[in-house]
């Protein structure tokens, strides 16, 4: 009886998980053009809720003494663009990729960025 439940129960988490991505060579710090397409999304702040919701996820109290933010900032084609909610501003038709950049991949943006990065790419 014992078997049975604990089968049951690996059952019932793996039919909970889900894939956020169709394409299996997709990086999971990544987003591309294609599948901000397939959403629907009508800006990259949507395409991330329903592709990637982790990405604007805060980070918590990152430092002691530092006032750096605990949510990502967003960078768009290499220039500071602002903070999450100016992903709203971004149609989604113009993007070609959204990449997240954990606070220890973020250095090439600034060692402040204690919250990451959100990096667009759009289409030129």
């Amino acid at each position: 009886m014992r078997r049975i439940a604990v089968v049951m129960g690996f059952v019932v988490i793996a039919g909970c998980t889900h894939s956020t991505s169709n394409d299996p060579e997709s990086p999971p710090d990544t987003i591309t053009a294609d599948q901000i397409a397939e959403s629907h999304a009508s800006t990259a702040y949507d395409a991330i809720v329903k592709l990637r919701a982790n990405f604007l996820s805060n980070r918590g109290k990152t430092t002691i003494l530092g006032s750096a933010s605990a949510l990502p900032v967003v960078y768009v084609d290499g220039m500071l663009f602002g903070g999450l909610n100016e992903l709203r501003n971004i149609p989604a038709f113009q993007v070609n990729t959204i990449r997240l950049y954990r606070a220890w991949e973020a250095g090439k943006f600034g060692s402040d960025k204690t919250g990451g990065v959100i990096e667009i790419v759009t289409k030129q």
